[in-house]
């Protein structure tokens, strides 16, 4: 009995066209560095577009303007300068503008004023001096005196300091508080983006595509390269200023220590961006990321306070700029000084690097034991032990 077999239905069967085997479209997950980049991309984005940053990164480059202008300004347009002179100095300083002329009869007593703070500095008649007189000063060389002078005399120092004390405080400010507002800010970014990714069990989805290294090392990444693309905005818009304003000599002075600084904030923040994953991972609500970062916001506030209270104590200074989570303040003042040797900041950053590759190793295994733990927060010691 024979079966007809109609061509072109399901049931023709060509014999002589072995039958292909269906195959299905697959997709390779991504490798670990195109992983790192997706997720640094996607956190470059978010901050891009949040109005929180765009308005402290305003404000961050307004005040950094305002100060250069002010500075500016204030060099330009000096104010009248009390000086001690004695004898025939007088005539010197009568032909200088900006300073005013306090009688002395000899040199011991202008050097009384000095000490007593009466007036600035003294101007005494030298004969090894060019211009016939010398300036004796406390602490620090007169620049406003010096400079409203037609010629620089000699200078002799009581009690010689590197730098002038009211300078030194407002760039010691400046690096804490540069320092400390890009790594608070920038650390509570963190923290806030893996609590809302756990909450939300949105890590679930991207730990089952992505390595959690890899999670981990693209928000370190991410935010590293918005705040270190931050630190040199301000940077290079002092030095513009500086240079616009006819600060150069300041410039010259403080352009090593900023480059410094930018060095040290790069590296440093890495350090800090680790941790502040790693603790924000251990809590799975909002209300907790403060408590749990908050050993680590600590770090970042420590060199801001101890270069407000301590820029003049050199031991401080010293101490600081070889403890990793403060060389990035410590280290640059005291360039900025010029009480460190060139090997100094090397010493420094080696340390620095060391101490941050320790701190990523530690935080990420503290990230990967705790991600997918929800309810309770999690101790150190269930994050260490896994």
């Amino acid at each position: 009995m024979s079966t007809d077999i109609t061509p072109g239905t399901d049931t023709d069967i060509r014999q002589d066209s072995p039958a292909q085997p269906r195959t299905r479209a697959t997709h390779s997950a991504p490798g670990f560095w195109s992983s790192v980049w997706l997720v640094a991309t996607r956190e470059i984005t978010a901050r891009m577009r949040s109005k929180a940053f765009l308005i402290s990164t305003g404000i961050l480059l307004l005040l950094a303007i305002g100060s250069v202008v002010a500075g500016g300004l204030l060099s330009a347009n000096p104010s009248s300068t009390q000086v001690a002179v004695v004898g025939s100095a007088s005539a010197v300083v009568g032909q200088a503008d900006g300073l005013t002329a306090v009688a002395a009869d000899n040199v011991a007593d202008a050097e009384a004023l000095v000490r007593d703070g009466t007036v600035a500095a003294a101007i005494v008649p030298a004969d090894d001096s060019l211009l016939g007189v010398s300036v004796i000063a406390l602490d620090s060389a007169p620049m406003d005196v010096i400079n409203a002078l037609s010629v620089s005399p000699s200078v002799q120092l009581l009690d010689p300091a590197a730098q002038g004390g009211f300078l030194v405080y407002l760039v010691a400010i400046g690096f804490g508080l540069v320092f400390f507002m890009s790594a608070l800010t920038f650390g509570s970014t963190i923290a806030q983006s893996v609590v809302e990714e756990k909450q939300t069990r949105v890590v679930e989805i991207l730990m089952s595509t992505i390595p959690v290294r890899a999670l981990l090392a693209g928000k370190v990444l991410g935010n590293s390269i918005m705040a270190f693309g931050q630190i040199v905005a301000i940077a290079l818009l002092v030095a513009i200023g500086m240079a616009v304003t006819g600060q150069r000599v300041l410039l010259a002075d403080l352009g090593p220590a900023i480059g410094w600084f930018a060095v040290f904030f790069a590296f440093g923040f890495v350090m800090l961006a680790s941790l502040y994953a790693a603790t924000a991972s251990m809590v799975s609500r909002q209300e907790d990321v403060g408590t749990a970062t908050s050993p680590v916001a600590y770090l970042v506030m420590i060199p801001y306070f101890a270069v407000i209270f301590f820029n003049d104590n050199p031991l401080v200074l010293g101490i600081m700029s070889y403890v990793p989570f403060a060389a990035p303040v410590g280290m640059p003042v005291r360039i900025f000084l010029g009480t460190a040797e060139w090997w100094e900041p090397l010493l420094s950053l080696a340390l620095l690097l060391v101490t941050t590759a320790g701190v990523i190793l530690f935080g990420s295994r503290i990230y990967r034991n705790s991600l997918l733990r929800m309810g309770g927060r999690v101790t150190y010691k269930q994050a260490l032990r896994g």
